[in-house]
C-alpha cells in the first residue's frame, strides 16, 4: 500500500517576512543620510517648513564657502553655475546662510542673485521649535 501524500497548499511567509524587515531596518538607517547637506547653524525665525530637495539651494557656511546645490562654487564662478543651473532666470532658489556670516556677504550674493534676473529668491530659516532642541 501506497502512503497517501498529500501536496502542501499553504504559502511559507516566513522568509518573506525576514526580507521586509530587513529592508525597513536599512531603510530606517539611511533615511537620515539622504536628507544630509552642508551643516551651516541657522538663523531662527518663526516660519514654516519647506521642501527644499527639488529647489536650488545656496548655501553660505561661516567660513563664508559658497555651495550651489551640495557642490562647492567659487565667487567668480557663482554667476555662470546659477545661470547653469536656471536657464532663462526662471525657478526658485533658496538662501541658506549660516547665522554667522557677515551681512554684507549675504547682501553680496542676494545682489548677484538679482543682477542674474531672478526674481524668486526665499531665505531659509531654522524654525524656532527645532532650535531649541
Amino acid at each position: 500500500m501506497r502512503p497517501s501524500r498529500r501536496p502542501m497548499s499553504e504559502i511559507n511567509v516566513t522568509p518573506f517576512v525576514d526580507v521586509v524587515l530587513v529592508l525597513l531596518i536599512i531603510f530606517m538607517l539611511t533615511a537620515p543620510f539622504l536628507q544630509g547637506g552642508i551643516g551651516v547653524k541657522l538663523p531662527k525665525a518663526a516660519a514654516q517648513g519647506v521642501d527644499l530637495r527639488e529647489e536650488i539651494v545656496i548655501t553660505v557656511t561661516a567660513e563664508g564657502d559658497i555651495f550651489l546645490n551640495e557642490s562647492a562654487v567659487t565667487w567668480t564662478d557663482f554667476d555662470r553655475s546659477l545661470r547653469q543651473a536656471l536657464p532663462g532666470g526662471r525657478g526658485r532658489v533658496f538662501l541658506k546662510a549660516d547665522e554667522g556670516v557677515a551681512y554684507g556677504r549675504v547682501v553680496d550674493v542676494i545682489s548677484k542673485i538679482k543682477a542674474l534676473g531672478i526674481q524668486d529668491l526665499g531665505l531659509v530659516t531654522q524654525p524656532e521649535k527645532e532650535r531649541e532642541r
